[in-house]
């Protein structure tokens, strides 16, 4: 089965009824079917080919949609840029993934760093709104039936740059129906026609995997064109949203808005993942909505489903849930056995939900991939005695300080737990004494002096684990999903910034 097979079945089966709604159109399934048909022959018939890259930079919208799934029925490989990013990142993931078109959202796109700039001088074609809206106008509507092998490049994503330069991850067909797999038989297993997925994060990452699961399903994607807390709640409540995908800031900011909890959502599910969220904010979030909430782990290399917390399993704070029916995950040591319950070691994956490798690069592929196929996560986590994972940091984040293990989430979520704290960042800074000292920055709702903070962790952690050094920002760095971005905080206090 491929990609574009689901699509035509949807379009077949469910007809009229509205696939994809934006603020400006509602398009039914068949018609989605047939956009894509005719978006997918008129690229191959201006020269593309199979296996050609083109990244696609566009607001949430129903456009996007359709640019997407255009592209797979034509086996052209999807390279999503977020219009959030920089134009330097568009221009490193252009070129590493040696795009040859760009579709863009003119006006749109330049705001958030699209042409013109840098990004158009690494591809051979532009196109904009009004070619895009020819390409659709002029493609034939005939079935578009270009069929890559299962185990050939998909989508080529890129991982989330918190340590690095993003790397390409490359997704294939199989992983892509793994994914579906997944959902639906854990994540979303009762959907069907008359539910409504509402997209407020950005669909070129977490919240795209929802997609094409409520649509071979026959419910309905709303997308939002951003994400603000009221404009969520209004929008939820006049479509009867019945799942989502928020970010834990963005749960943090709908808690912020004062009728939060006589919204009266129709919420089954409201999934969240892509970073960790902090117990406060998750008490807060089950006050407010109810027994609804269900996290989703994954990331770039293993996308949105290593494991998943159901709504019923909520009495566990801090646990990450257990696998997917279908995923293999285990917690192992340095010499990559698994170690015993409740002790920390990295999280580890198998199953076909498992990236095929890092784009042109084969020495990343080795170090990430070991050759009985478990992936290296780069995360450090626990299991406890009944196969839950708690999640710990990121390998390459802990701070050594005077031979101890800091982890800095265990930092953030402290100074979050004050009333006065928004958002947190915890890092190591060079210290000749102790090799590293912990440093924090902390955004807040009100003036708060640091010193009121300090005694505040002095009260809840140990010493070694307490900032050393400790700044109220007026924002802490974040990527375009909502990830607190150490890297770029550290820096920012080492004056590189």
């Amino acid at each position: 089965m491929r990609i574009g097979e689901l699509i035509r079945r949807a379009g077949a089966t469910f007809g009229a009824a509205p696939a994809l709604v934006d603020d400006r159109q509602t398009m039914s399934f068949a018609a989605f079917d047939e956009a894509t048909d005719r978006l997918g022959n008129a690229l191959l018939a201006s020269g593309f080919d199979p296996g050609d890259r083109v990244a696609v930079l566009l607001p949430n919208s129903v456009d996007s949609v359709v640019a997407y799934y255009g592209l797979v029925k034509a086996g052209l490989v999807r390279v999503p840029l977020n219009a959030r990013e920089t134009p330097t990142e568009h221009a490193h993931k252009l070129g590493d993934s040696q795009a040859r078109g760009l579709i863009h959202g003119g006006e749109t796109a330049r705001s958030g760093g699209g042409p013109p700039g840098p990004p158009a001088s690494k591809v051979e074609r532009l196109i904009g709104p009004d070619e895009l809206g020819a390409l659709l106008r002029k493609g034939s509507p005939a079935p578009c039936r270009v069929g890559l092998p299962l185990d050939d490049p998909y989508r080529l994503a890129y991982s989330g740059g918190t340590t690095g330069k993003p790397k390409g991850v490359v997704l294939t067909t199989r992983t892509e129906l793994a994914e579906v797999t997944n959902f639906l038989l854990d994540l979303l297993p009762d959907i069907g026609p008359g539910d409504v997925m509402l997209h407020a994060a950005p669909v070129t990452h977490g919240s795209g995997a929802f997609l094409l699961p409520h649509l071979v399903r026959g419910a309905t994607n709303v997308i939002m064109p951003k994400f603000d807390a009221a404009s969520f709640l209004e929008t939820a409540q006049r479509w009867k949203a019945t799942a989502t995908f928020l970010v834990p800031t963005m749960i943090a900011m709908l808690l912020e808005e004062p009728n939060v909890a006589s919204a009266g959502l129709a919420m089954r599910r409201l999934c969240y993942g892509g970073a960790p969220i902090a117990p406060t904010v998750l008490g807060r979030a089950l006050d407010a909505f109810g027994p609804v909430l269900v996290q989703t782990y994954g990331q770039a290399e293993a996308p949105l489903c290593i494991t998943l917390l159901r709504p019923d399993e909520h009495d566990r704070p801090g646990s990450a849930g257990r696998p997917y029916t279908l995923v293999e995950m285990d917690v192992v040591g340095d010499d990559g056995e698994p170690v015993p319950a409740g002790e920390t070691g990295e999280v580890v994956t198998r199953g076909q939900h498992v990236m095929a490798g890092y784009w042109r690069n084969p020495e990343a592929t080795a170090a990430a991939i070991r050759p009985d196929g478990w992936l290296r996560t780069g995360d450090m986590g626990r299991l406890d005695d009944d196969g839950f994972l708690y999640l710990v940091d990121r390998r390459n984040d802990m701070i050594i300080s005077g031979g101890f293990n800091v982890y800095p989430r265990e930092v953030e979520d402290t100074l979050k737990s004050h009333p006065a704290v928004i958002e947190a960042v915890a890092v190591g800074l060079p210290d000749e004494k102790w090799g590293e000292r912990v440093a924090a920055a902390v955004m807040t709702r009100h003036p708060v002096e640091p010193v009121e903070l300090e005694a505040f962790c002095a009260e809840r952690m140990a010493g070694y684990k307490r900032p050393r050094r400790l700044e109220v920002w007026d924002d802490i760095p974040l990527s375009p999903v909502g990830k607190v971005l150490r890297r770029a905080a550290r820096d920012r206090m080492l004056g590189k910034a």
